[in-house]
Order: structure tokens, then C-alpha cells, then sequence
């Protein structure tokens, strides 16, 4: 792929012999267009028809893979009102918007009541059935526009067929998401811009925007456009900007105002941060289709002009959606190949395309696009958020994107270089807001005790991570962390979710710390296990059927613990502001032998884990965001991940994978309201990916789970060429128990491997599976490097 991808290659070193031949020919030479499998709505609505909330708040819209831009946004909502095309966008986030900006709407009137500086008057519902594709969004709206759009990594294309009659399109600079309602701190804001009129229709600029669910600095954004048909009349307008900014001066509460236009060909926005923008305009003479051509760049509209140019060659729209199609299917979906002829599942060939097409969505490869400073190292953007993302989204990026992703840790380095820290929620070049912990620290880890090395440089990467360790913004509450060993409930917020999370942060220090900086290894391990501070080890949880004893709990910078109205099934708001921003109990992937310790065992750990997958167990109302889960284990949560596959920590495989297999295929579905929440940057669909393939990555270890595939033979590009072939025998929708496994073509009797043995030169797993569940495995349960008795 440009800019950092690699090109599919074929891999011809098969581990077993035997099956060479018959993957070169059942494979090597497919021309498969995976893209027909995705559907790009899965996600684009919640719980109430026809609304976005408690949906996947995804991408609905033309973008390439780890693409720079899109041409709609993850703020999509199935009965919404459209105010304009825009350029910048996310996928898959929660919380108030960011992005949405760089636009342009078409209008057939632009005379009262129509005021362009007031969408509400022009904003039109869309009528008929949306059509959304790989690379390619075409929708009608109510005054009888079709819109039809695709998009490059730097540039869009849309064609609008407008009815007889009036032909407008509005360029409106300061046009950004709103806010939704969610108000303080987050709301994005406009603070000014320009507008320049250039020959046969030609427009460039900028526009200055800050805020956003990050939080983020200004940013600004250059940009060039053009159309096919030169405009009979073009007109730039400015108009005083009413809307609220956070410490700003502004007019805001005035109400929308009228524009002023003007006859001259440049518009800026002064001192006062105006509105500005331009309306283009077509006679009844000029074709009723309007193409126009827009590229964006953070650094020139010289650059924006060339992106337009070199990515979007021709105003035939399709060899803009064929182009991207193209490297969809070379530089994503073929990296995982399973049958799709006529006797195939066709739902789980969807799910499988439609969850790779998603996880590809974010982040967004920046290079040569860094406005902050000059480097050599790749720049990436949009890390929004590694919170969700590290877990086991980065796992999978390892295995069939490892250019893309040493390139993405090379930028994370890099911006510890020149912004101070490491990322969590970086949107917009500004490094956001910090959940729980510092979480490019797994991230980091997860890499190197895989192997990962190429030119990443390590001395650096492990300073970058010491400083989270050590500083401040890294880690929000190391006035606690540091001196006490936890972080207290009456100094700090989100105190029981902040120790687990910081816990494991310190076991990556450890895992790097063994190859890089030896004699702090035993310092960062010992942190490692500081969630162990606020274990109470006779806390009963309260309202529940089970007596269960052993829970973490809030403690005072005291030592003392504050139990008063605790009740450890219940997290409260689960925001910002509680005691644990989400459910964390069963959330130590790197000393599963403590936990199970604490909890009373391997049969009490069974029997506690058994329960939280019972009908309405939660004590807590989950409300839209929740896809009618009633059980404490919550799959669109996560730091639930890969709590259904701790029954591998018990020797106990058949009992994950019959309780992540129940979740996969409840929760998951080719629907608009098809993923159990945001999906948070591909987050969630990477869990359903692993779940597809029949294994589960243990973050910071260089360890999976094996658990059961949904395809009876799955062909892996992984590490650069290599192939990975794993196969299935007896599979079916009663068959799926795991009866035995051969790795290599050895018979393997335990639930998991290592990232040598099958992920650097490739192989094979191959599951006899059946009807019934049985213990297959008898060898040593999966480790725990990370045990340390306090």
C-alpha cells in the first residue's frame, strides 16, 4: 500500500509440505473482490430505530485503508438530517464528535428563508434506501439531489445529479460536528479561516478548528476544490461567527445572522474569527450532474491541490471507488482468505470482511503530513483511543499489517520526542485526554515480546515509556500511584479502574525493561502487582444469588479502605468521575494465577466466572449504550474482552469457547444495529475477528488462547509473507467443542502457544472438533508472567 502499507505477497514457505501445493492452487492465483462481503452499516444504528445512539457510531462513506480522510462521518444516523459532505471524520468513537469539517453541500435555493449561515434552513432528510460499499456512499435527499461520493487518502470526489431547476453548491469554512448535546469542554469550535476564488471554479483555503471529545488544540486544515463544469457565478459570503467557544471571545447566544456577500474573490475572517465560505452556482444551460474534485492537506494548499490532483487523476467517479476497491482487497481483506463459494455461510463471510474493513478505518496515516515538526520518522494521527485499541486490535495489526504497524510505533516514539508523551487519545496532532492508563505502553510491549524490532528504536521506546511510568501526564494520578501503591478513592476519580490499569502498564515496563534496561526490571514487575493493594479479601458483593467473597474496592490515601455503599457489581456512572470507568474485575491478563488465587480457586474462579454470564446478573442499568445485555460480563465493554477465555486458565477450554462463541453470535450480526456499542475505532471488530479465527491474543504476552474457528479452512498472510493455515475438521452449527489439535503437525495438549510457533515463519493449527464439550487439554494452563506474591 502507499505510504507505509506493504503489497500482498503471496507466501510459497508452508511449514507442512503437503499442503503447498493446494494452497498455490486453491489461492495464489484467487482474484476474490472481498469487497462484495462488506457491508459498511453494520453499526450505523442503536437500539431505537432510525437513531445513531448505542449504535457503532461507524464510518459510513468512501475512505481507504488507514486513510487520512473520509468522506462522511461515525456521527452517521440512519433518520438523520444532512448539512453538508465533509471531508475529516472518525470511526467508531463515543462521546462528543470530532472532525467533520472541510464541506460542501448542494442546494437547489439559496433564497430566503433560506440563510446559509444557518443550516437549519437548508439541512434536508434523506429519502429512499442509502446505498453504502466499499469505498463508495450514494444517498437522495428530500429536495430531489442525489449524492454520490467516493474517496483517495488525501482527497474525495462527489457527484451530485440535481432535478431541473436551481443548482447551488455552499462551501461553508466554518462548517464542523456539532456537539450533540453533550456541551462543556469537548464541544468542538471554528476559529476562522479563508476562502479564495481562482479561475474556472477552482477554490483553496483553510480552516482553523479546536475541541472535539479529545479535547484537542486548534488545528488547520488547508484545502482545494474544484469542479468538471465551471460555475456560471461564484460569490464568497462572510457572516459573524455566534457560536459558543471555549474561552474564546465571541458572539455566542445571537442566534444564526445573515451572510454578507461579496464581489471579491478572497474572504477572510479577521480578528473576530467570521464565518466565511462561497456558494457556486450553474444556469439551466450547464448538465444537471456535478462532479467536484477536494484534497486537504495540514501543511499547504499547494499540497491539498496536488492530492486532488495525483490521487483523483479523472472526474469518473467509479475509477475513484475502483481504485480503492482495489486496495482493499490487496492490502486488507486477502490478508484472510476463507472459502466463499455458494455452499459458504454467507452472514459469516460478511461479519469477517465487514470487521477487517472497520479495524482498517483508524488510525490515520499522516505521512509527509506532519504540521508540528520536521522528522524522518512516519507520522500517524488519530490513535482515538488506544484505550480500546490495545487490547487486541494491535495484535492482529502485527500479524497482517507489520509495516503499517512498526510504522505506527515509530510515530508513537516520535511523538514522545517532540510533544513529551506518548498518545492515548491523539486526534486533530494534539495527544487528547488520558482514560485509565498509559496505554502506549502496551502497545509498546505487546510489539516487543513478539519480536518486532526493524527500525524501531527500542533505547528510545523504553524512555518514552519510563517517563508514563515516572511523569505526570503520562498517568494522571502518579501522586498516588508512586508513594502508596494505588490510586485512593478520596484524591483521585476512577481510582479501582486507574490501578488495574496501571498495573499492567508496569508489567510492559517490565516486559522491556528485561531486553533494554535490565536492572529496573524487578522495580517496574513489583509496581506490576500494586492492584493487589486494594484487594479486600472478605468483601462480600451484595444483591446477588451467589455468595461470592473477594473484591477490589476503593481505598483512602488513608490505607483505609471506604466500603460504606460499596457494592463492587455496580460501577456507579462508569465515567470519568466513578471509582472504575468500566467493569475491571476479572481484567489481570498478566497474573491470571493471582486472581484466581484471590477469588477462592480454580472451582470458586469457575463458578464466579460461570455467573457473570447469567441472565440478568448486572446490577446495572446499561441504558442504550448496553445492546440489551443483562449479564455483569458485557462484550461491547472492553476490558471484557477476554474475560470469556479465562476458562483456559482452568484447563477448562470447552467453557470459552462456548460462552465467547454465544457472544459472537448474539451480539454480532449483518445489521445496521450490529455491534454491541461504539465500535471504537474497529475495536470491537477486532474481537470478533479473533473470535472468527479461533484464537485470542493475551496483550503484553507473546501468547494466544486456542478457542474455535467459524471457517473450516483459513488462509493467514502474516509477518510480511508468511503463511498461517488453519483448518478445521467436523465443523458445524451443533460441532464447534475443540476435541484435539495438532500444531505443525504435532499433537498439541495445551490451550495455548507462543508467537514462535506458529506467527514468525508461519504453519498450521488443525481442530478436530464435535458435537460435545470435553477437557482435551492436559498440559500446563497459560502463563502468568506477571505473578508476584505481596
Amino acid at each position: 500500500m502507499r505510504h507505509g502499507m506493504t503489497l500482498l505477497i503471496f507466501g510459497i514457505l508452508v511449514v507442512i509440505q503437503q499442503y503447498l501445493e493446494e494452497f498455490r492452487g486453491r489461492y495464489a492465483t484467487a482474484q476474490v473482490d472481498y469487497s462484495q462481503f462488506v457491508n459498511p452499516l453494520i453499526g450505523s444504528e442503536g437500539p431505537y430505530p432510525g437513531e445513531a445512539f448505542g449504535g457503532g457510531d461507524i464510518l459510513v462513506g468512501g475512505a481507504v485503508p488507514f486513510g487520512d480522510r473520509a468522506t462522511l462521518n461515525g456521527g452517521f444516523t440512519p433518520n438523520g438530517k444532512v448539512t453538508a459532505i465533509s471531508m475529516m471524520h472518525e470511526s467508531g468513537t463515543g462521546g462528543p464528535p470530532k472532525y467533520g469539517v472541510i464541506a460542501q453541500m448542494p442546494l437547489t435555493t439559496i433564497k430566503a428563508p433560506v440563510n446559509i449561515l444557518d443550516n437549519t434552513t437548508y439541512w434536508q432528510r434523506r429519502v429512499g434506501n442509502d446505498v453504502a460499499q466499499v469505498n463508495y456512499f450514494s444517498t437522495e435527499l428530500a429536495d430531489g439531489i442525489k449524492i454520490e461520493l467516493s474517496g483517495a487518502r488525501h482527497s474525495g470526489i462527489l457527484q451530485y445529479t440535481f432535478p431541473d431547476g436551481e443548482r447551488h453548491v455552499l462551501v461553508d469554512v466554518s462548517h464542523y460536528l456539532p456537539d450533540g448535546g453533550f456541551g462543556g469542554s469537548s464541544i468542538q469550535y471554528y476559529l476562522g479561516g479563508e476562502i479564495n476564488l481562482k479561475d474556472n471554479g477552482i477554490y483553496t483555503g483553510y480552516g482553523t478548528y479546536g475541541g472535539g471529545f479529545n479535547e484537542g488544540a486548534p488545528m488547520t486544515v488547508h484545502f482545494c476544490g474544484d469542479f468538471e463544469t465551471p460555475p456560471t457565478k461564484s460569490k464568497t459570503f462572510k457572516g459573524r461567527n455566534t457560536d459558543p467557544m471555549q474561552r474564546q471571545h465571541n458572539f455566542a447566544n445571537g442566534g444564526p445572522q445573515l451572510p454578507i456577500f461579496g464581489g471579491q474573490i478572497s474572504e477572510q475572517a479577521g480578528l473576530m474569527n467570521d464565518r466565511v465560505g462561497a456558494v457556486f452556482s450553474w444556469d439551466s444551460s450547464s448538465p444537471n450532474m456535478i462532479r467536484s474534485r477536494v484534497g486537504i492537506s495540514f501543511i499547504s494548499t499547494d499540497k491539498a491541490c496536488r492530492f486532488k490532483d495525483d490521487e483523483i487523476p479523472s472526474y469518473d467517479l467509479q475509477q475513484t471507488v475502483d481504485a480503492g476497491r482495489k486496495e482493499w482487497n490487496e492490502e486488507v481483506f486477502s490478508k484472510i482468505q476463507v472459502d466463499t463459494g455458494e455452499s459458504a455461510n454467507q452472514t459469516n463471510l460478511i461479519l469477517l470482511y465487514s470487521s477487517l474493513y472497520f479495524m482498517h478505518l483508524m488510525p490515520s496515516n499522516r505521512e509527509g503530513e506532519n504540521p508540528l515538526w520536521k522528522s524522518d520518522e512516519p507520522s500517524w494521527d488519530d490513535f482515538y483511543a488506544i484505550w480500546d485499541i490495545f487490547r487486541c486490535t494491535v495484535s492482529l495489526y502485527h500479524l497482517i499489517q507489520p509495516t503499517a504497524y512498526e510504522s505506527m510505533i515509530r510515530s508513537l516514539i516520535d511523538i514522545w520526542r517532540y510533544d513529551g508523551f506518548m498518545p492515548d487519545g491523539r486526534s486533530g496532532n494534539w495527544n487528547g485526554l488520558t482514560q485509565g492508563g498509559s496505554n502506549a505502553d502496551n502497545v509498546l510491549a505487546d510489539a516487543y515480546v513478539k519480536g518486532l524490532r526493524g527500525g524501531i528504536n527500542w533505547t528510545e521506546g523504553y524512555a518514552a515509556m519510563v517517563k508514563d511510568a515516572e511523569r505526570k501526564e503520562g498517568r494522571g494520578a502518579l501522586y498516588d500511584w508512586i508513594p502508596l501503591g494505588y490510586v485512593s478513592s478520596d484524591r483521585s476519580t476512577r481510582c479501582i479502574s486507574r490501578t488495574v490499569e496501571y498495573s499492567l502498564n508496569d508489567f510492559s515496563l517490565y516486559q522491556v525493561a528485561q531486553g533494554e534496561a535490565p536492572g529496573d526490571a524487578s522495580k517496574y514487575l513489583n509496581r506490576s502487582a500494586n492492584w493487589q493493594n486494594i484487594w479486600v479479601h472478605d468483601l462480600v458483593s451484595v444483591n446477588t444469588t451467589e455468595s461470592f467473597k473477594g473484591f477490589m474496592a476503593p481505598r483512602l490515601s488513608s490505607g483505609e479502605f471506604n466500603l460504606t455503599n460499596y457494592n463492587p457489581a455496580i460501577c456507579d456512572e462508569c465515567s470519568w468521575r466513578s471509582v472504575t470507568y468500566e467493569e475491571y474485575s476479572f481484567t489481570i491478563p498478566h497474573d491470571a494465577e493471582t486472581l484466581i488465587e484471590f477469588m477462592g480457586g480454580a472451582a470458586d474462579f469457575e463458578r464466579r466466572l460461570d455467573y457473570i454470564f447469567e441472565p440478568n446478573s448486572s446490577q446495572a442499568n446499561l441504558g442504550a449504550n448496553g445492546a440489551g445485555i443483562n449479564t455483569i460480563m458485557n462484550i461491547g465493554n472492553e476490558p471484557d474482552f477476554a474475560t470469556p477465555y479465562l476458562y483456559n486458565y482452568i484447563n477448562k477450554q470447552y467453557k470459552s469457547v462456548e460462552r465467547s462463541r454465544y457472544l459472537g453470535n448474539r451480539y454480532f450480526k449483518n445489521a445496521n444495529y450490529g455491534v454491541p456499542g461504539n465500535s471504537d475505532a474497529g475495536a470491537l471488530n477486532s474481537w470478533l475477528i479473533w473470535q472468527m479465527i479461533g484464537m485470542y491474543p493475551i496483550v503484553t504476552q507473546p501468547v494466544y488462547l486456542l478457542e474455535s474457528p467459524w471457517f473450516s479452512d483459513i488462509n493467514m498472510t502474516i509477518n510480511h509473507d508468511k503463511i498461517l493455515r488453519i483448518s478445521t475438521t467436523n465443523l458445524g452449527q451443533e460441532s464447534f467443542y475443540v476435541q484435539s489439535v495438532r500444531l505443525n503437525g504435532q499433537r498439541w495438549n495445551k490451550n495455548w502457544f507462543e508467537h514462535t510457533d506458529v506467527m514468525v515463519d508461519g504453519g498450521t493449527i488443525e481442530f478436530e472438533l464435535g458435537p460435545e464439550p470435553i477437557i482435551w487439554e492436559s498440559g500446563s494452563v497459560p502463563p502468568s508472567p506477571g505473578h508476584v506474591e505481596k
